[in-house]
């Protein structure tokens, strides 16, 4: 199986918990504001990703999600 990683700008409110517990660092706060005028987070380094859905457990704003998609 392989993994979707999905990050929706517009649902974050860039609080940072997601930038914070990362562990292999993937994720960094943007230098746009989105149109509610937060800084999201983003996918500075998205090949280091790992799936461990732990930036997904601790987004308050469910702006995170990984999903099992069918290898190609």
């Amino acid at each position: 199986m392989a993994y979707k990683y999905e990050l929706d700008p517009e649902r974050c409110k860039g609080c940072g918990l997601c930038t914070a517990v990362c562990p292999k660092k993937v994720l960094d706060m943007a230098d746009k504001v989105n149109s509610k005028g937060y800084f999201p987070a983003y996918q500075k380094n998205p090949g280091d990703c790992v799936f461990c859905t732990t930036c997904c457990m601790m987004c308050p704003d469910v702006a995170i999600t990984i999903s099992e998609t069918e290898a190609a």
